[in-house]
């Protein structure tokens, strides 16, 4: 069976939201690159899962979303907090550990979540987020709040079980949730390719739920935007989820650990020549930004990852009256004893 993917029509973006677009890649490509920095001195402890190379489709989402719009992430979800409004001081901190962190250090880089800025968190368990986000919607929906959960997924989600279920029930009730695949073609090690009977991971499997097949180019956050304009429209319409494949690429491994010897240098060095960020600056000079703006939007973003990286850094370690916190029902350990 032949299936007609849908690109959607890329949307006449006005300067000040493409300057958004841009001002968002380049802070989480800075603060990534600074997390990375923190990991070889050893201040971040455990291991971390970077976007590098991603950003595009955490910026155009972020900028098309509502303030009060929910967020689900992956364990690779830096960006996408970001993207929320988060600062940058308590992402880092969490990263260290600090107890000026997003959840006093004891969430690490996997678990960063911020409910007053909608980011509802990122899940370390491989699709375990999806059914979670359909019933956000449907509290949504039922309180009529016209508020819409974006859930993004990595492609090796696309063969977990709770993948179709959540997809399902969405496309049943109707209900206001769009789902992300963000396809950057291996599944940790492993190529999605090999392990898949489609091409298309999730698009070629958006028929089977009643829903349009769509792809988008992820490096391009003009895209990106304008597949989330639509998408968020229609679930606040009430005419229910979608489904949205975007194509990318990580340009480091799956995580620190991960040198990514796996993958094919040729393959590498072709996605590197589409890194969004330094292609949509081209982009933004090419339509007549000036060049003062972009380096401007540059310098700020350079002045706010300095400043959190510092803040960050004298956070104090978490003492026992948060170690212990939340742990028990009771808020602490001391009633086992």
């Amino acid at each position: 069976m032949t299936t007609t993917h849908t690109e959607p029509t890329a949307p006449a973006v006005d300067e000040p939201t493409r300057l958004a677009l841009y001002g968002q890649m380049v802070r989480m490509r800075g603060m990534e690159k600074r997390a990375y920095d923190l990991f070889l001195q050893n201040l971040v402890k455990g291991t971390s899962h970077l976007s590098l190379g991603q950003e595009a489709i955490a910026a155009g989402f972020g900028v098309a979303m509502r303030p009060d719009d929910y967020t689900f992430a992956t364990y690779r979800g830096h960006a996408h907090t970001l993207a929320r409004g988060v600062p940058m001081t308590g992402v880092l901190a969490e990263l260290m550990g600090r107890s000026n962190g997003l959840m006093a250090g004891k969430g690490g880089s996997m678990h960063l979540t911020s409910v007053e800025h909608g980011m509802m968190g990122s899940y370390a368990i491989i699709g375990a987020h999806l059914p979670i986000a359909s019933g956000a919607a449907w509290s949504a929906q039922y309180r009529g709040s016209g508020q819409v959960a974006v859930c993004f997924f990595g492609d090796g989600t696309t063969n977990i079980g709770a993948f179709h279920e959540a997809l399902n029930l969405a496309a049943v009730w109707k209900l206001p949730v769009v789902f992300v695949c963000e396809n950057n073609l291996y599944m940790e090690y492993t190529p999605i390719g090999s392990v898949t009977a489609v091409p298309n991971p999730a698009a070629d499997r958006a028929a089977a739920y009643g829903l349009e097949p769509v792809t988008v180019d992820g490096n391009d956050p003009d895209a990106v935007y304008g597949a989330a304009l639509a998408a968020l429209k229609r679930a606040r319409n009430g005419e229910g989820p979608s489904l949205i494949e975007a194509k990318t690429y990580r340009h480091g491994g799956h995580s620190r650990a991960d040198p990514a010897k796996y993958r094919p240098t040729a393959e590498v060095e072709e996605w590197l020549k589409r890194d969004p960020v330094p292609a949509y600056r081209q982009r933004l000079l090419d339509l007549g930004v000036a060049e003062p703006v972009l380096a401007g939007i540059e310098a700020e973003s350079a002045r706010l990852v300095d400043e959190a990286t510092e803040q960050a850094k004298a956070g104090p370690q978490p003492g026992e009256d948060l170690v212990l916190k939340d742990v028990w029902a009771d808020g602490g350990a001391t009633w086992r004893n």
